[in-house]
């Protein structure tokens, strides 16, 4: 049987409208409306690199450009609207979602102890009650402090002394939150004192999570393979979701589409009934240019932003200089529903500027008057997010192919 075939272009555009990346960067970004926002994408992936602003900020203000860092803060530390913890990585999580977390801090509690004691050792395990009993007891703390009898080991990130490793474990399997962050240091609390109501609410069945989980991943996604529904929340295994898509193509719920990549292939995929429909009244998107996270979540699975747009990307961080065909931390630029290039830029604020380093065009991307136009006026929008004034430009930073 032939598959009704989505084509690239509007499955691109399919992809960034449940992205919020189609519509323009315009609007309230603050209170209900940014909580709109973050519900709509899920998530939103906390990282800690700071090259222009964080990840988070970044992601948000491509999408609202009236963005600024402190409604985030005002969303999870003051009104409890937003949890953080983990998807695929590290993320802010609307509130209402935390009992659907429930099933993952049960599933975590063996499987990160087992996995951790390979890692860091079993010393740990004997500190958790002791951990526990401290934050009960002091209210926020850091993980600089608990384990203040304990030998801190040198050298990164990751050498975690037995009662930072069990705070960690506190918060990986529910039982503390990150409450607020200290110069982006994580302070937690007793998840009962934060988020009372939903710590109190009964857990949903995991048949249940199963089931949530996988109807908004593809709701966000608009079409996916079982693997990628999967890991969407990082959540659900990969043969649950693989079940889910049999029982709901079965139900009716789903249907098989075949969505061209960038090179012309077919790839099978699971929508919702109509989604070609939904697919063709999508708005076009504005002829502007947007400037990416690194992290931006249309782009989090590398591979499938490989096929859909033709783009590759990886961040260099651990490729040696020498060997880096791009800066080790390039945003990716994108031009109404395609990527157009990669950028190399920082803020240096302590001389109020956005220093712009490089500028990649993808293939067959002409870089004319009009485009160089709309790739600067985006740069002065960044440098006032970014709380920098003057953009410049180094001699060469045009890498023309």
């Amino acid at each position: 049987m032939t598959l009704p075939l989505l084509r690239n272009e509007p499955a691109r555009r399919l992809f960034l409208d449940r992205h919020a990346l189609i519509e323009p960067p315009s609007g309230p970004a603050r209170g209900a409306e940014l909580l709109a926002l973050i519900r709509r994408l899920g998530f939103v992936q906390v990282d800690s690199v700071n090259t222009v602003e964080r990840a988070h900020h970044m992601i948000l203000w491509s999408r609202r450009q009236s963005y600024r860092p402190e409604n985030l803060a005002r969303l999870l530390e003051r009104d409890r609207a937003l949890f953080e913890h983990w998807t695929h990585d590290a993320s802010v999580i609307p509130s209402e979602f935390f009992r659907w977390w429930k099933l993952r801090f049960a599933r975590d509690a063996e499987r990160i102890k087992e996995r951790w004691t390979g890692w860091q050792g079993a010393g740990f395990h004997e500190r958790i009650a002791d951990v526990r009993a401290h934050v009960h007891a002091t209210g926020p703390v850091g993980t600089g402090d608990v384990g203040a009898d304990e030998a801190r080991a040198g050298g990164g990130w990751w050498n975690w002394h037995p009662s930072k490793t069990a705070l960690e474990y506190l918060w990986h399997t529910g039982e503390v939150c990150v409450c607020h962050r200290t110069n982006f240091a994580k302070q937690f609390d007793l998840t009962e004192r934060i988020h009372p109501t939903e710590c109190a609410e009964a857990p949903p069945s995991e048949a249940e999570t199963v089931d949530w989980a996988c109807n908004a991943a593809l709701d966000r996604l608009g079409f996916a393979t079982s693997d990628e529904i999967a890991a969407f929340w990082a959540t659900v295994k990969p043969e649950e979701a693989k079940a889910w898509c049999a029982g709901a193509l079965k139900r009716g719920e789903i249907v098989e589409i075949a969505v061209e990549a960038a090179d012309g292939t077919p790839r099978r995929c699971f929508a919702r009934p109509g989604v070609l429909d939904a697919a063709t009244a999508v708005a076009d998107p504005q002829n502007r240019i947007r400037i990416l996270s690194p992290f931006d979540p249309a782009l989090r699975d590398r591979n499938r932003a490989e096929r859909l747009f033709g783009f590759f990307y990886r961040i260099e961080i651990f490729v040696p200089e020498a060997k880096r065909q791009y800066g080790y931390y390039v945003f990716p630029v994108m031009e109404r529903d395609r990527i157009i290039g990669r950028i190399d830029v920082k803020a240096v604020r302590a001389e109020s500027r956005l220093a712009v380093r490089a500028f990649w065009p993808e293939r067959g991307v002409a870089m004319g008057a009009g485009r160089l136009a709309r790739l600067e006026a985006e740069l002065q929008r960044l440098s006032r997010f970014a709380g920098c004034g003057d953009v410049t430009f180094a001699p060469d930073w045009l890498r023309l192919t």
